[in-house]
C-alpha cells in the first residue's frame, strides 16, 4: 500500500506538469497586456503621426479660413458661369431694346453688375498693440475701446448709403439688398468669407456727397473720438475712377419653414 501512494505522489509531480500561476505572475501579465493595448490604440489613433503636434490636426481658425478661401473660389467660378449664361441669353432672347434697357437698370441696382465711376474709400484698423489714450481727460482704453466692431463697419456703410452711393463694395465683396456685414470677436464675416482688419469699404458716387454724409453721421462722430483719443485707424480717399465688381454669389432667400 505504501508503494502505491508513493507512486501516486511522484506521479502528481512527474515533468510535463507546471505549477499553477501565482497572483504576482498573473497581475504582470495583465500589465503588460493593458500596456500592449493603449500603444496599439494610441497608434491606430494617430495613424503614424503625431497626435500632440501634427500639422494636419487643423486648428478651427484654419479651417475657418480654409472654408473662406474655398467659397471665394466658389465664388469666382459662379461668377464666371453666369456672366457665360447671360452672354448666351443675350445672344438668343430676342427681346426688344425698351425690354435690355429695363433689364440693364434692374441688373445694376440689384448690383450683379459692374459699376464704373468716381469713388470714395474708408478704411478702418484696429489700434496699435499696447495703446494708451492720446488725449488728457480721457481713461486708459479697454480691449473693446481698440479694435474694429461691427456698429462702426454698418455706419460707414449706412453713410454711403446715404449720401447718394450707386453701389458699395465691402473688402473684395459686392453689396446688395440681402448682404449683412456681421463681425465675431475683430474678424468680419461677409457671405460665407472671413477677413481681418484693416477693412476697407469702397462706393461709387459723387466723391463730395459721400464725404458729407461721412462727416454728418452722429455714428461716425462718436468713432472719430476713439480715433484721437486711443489711434483707431481712419483714412478716406477719392477716386478718379474706380470699377466695382457685380455680386457672383447666391441670390437664392433661404428661410425657416414651421414642422407640420
Amino acid at each position: 500500500m505504501s508503494n502505491s501512494a508513493d507512486s501516486s505522489d511522484e506521479a502528481t509531480k512527474a515533468p510535463g506538469r507546471s505549477p499553477g500561476l501565482r497572483p504576482v505572475r498573473l497581475l504582470t501579465a495583465a500589465v503588460f497586456a493593458l500596456a500592449g493595448l493603449i500603444f496599439f490604440t494610441s497608434f491606430n489613433t494617430a495613424k503614424g503621426t503625431n497626435i500632440r503636434t501634427d500639422a494636419s490636426l487643423l486648428k478651427l481658425s484654419d479651417l475657418i479660413q480654409e472654408r473662406s478661401h474655398k467659397n471665394g473660389l466658389l465664388d469666382e467660378a459662379n461668377g464666371a458661369l453666369r456672366e457665360e449664361v447671360d452672354a448666351l441669353a443675350e445672344r438668343d432672347n430676342g427681346s426688344s431694346e425698351a425690354e435690355e434697357a429695363k433689364l440693364d437698370a434692374l441688373e445694376k441696382d440689384a448690383g450683379t453688375k459692374k459699376l464704373k465711376g468716381e469713388a470714395v474709400s474708408v478704411t478702418l484698423t484696429d489700434a496699435p498693440p499696447g495703446a494708451t489714450a492720446k488725449l488728457p481727460g480721457y481713461p486708459e482704453p479697454l480691449p473693446n475701446d481698440l479694435v474694429i466692431h461691427q456698429q462702426d463697419l454698418q455706419a460707414v456703410v449706412n453713410a454711403l448709403w446715404k449720401g447718394g452711393a450707386k453701389g458699395i463694395r465691402v473688402m473684395d465683396q459686392r453689396l446688395i439688398s440681402t448682404s449683412a456685414v456681421r463681425c465675431v470677436g475683430n474678424t468680419l464675416i461677409l457671405q460665407g468669407r472671413v477677413y481681418s482688419p484693416p477693412y476697407k469699404v469702397t462706393a461709387v458716387g459723387e466723391p463730395e456727397k459721400l464725404r458729407q454724409a461721412l462727416a454728418a453721421s452722429p455714428e461716425i462722430q462718436n468713432y472719430m473720438l476713439y480715433v484721437n483719443a486711443y489711434g483707431l485707424g481712419w483714412k478716406v480717399d477719392e477716386h478718379r475712377a474706380m470699377t466695382l465688381p457685380g455680386y457672383s454669389g447666391t441670390v437664392d432667400l433661404h428661410y425657416a419653414k414651421p414642422v407640420e
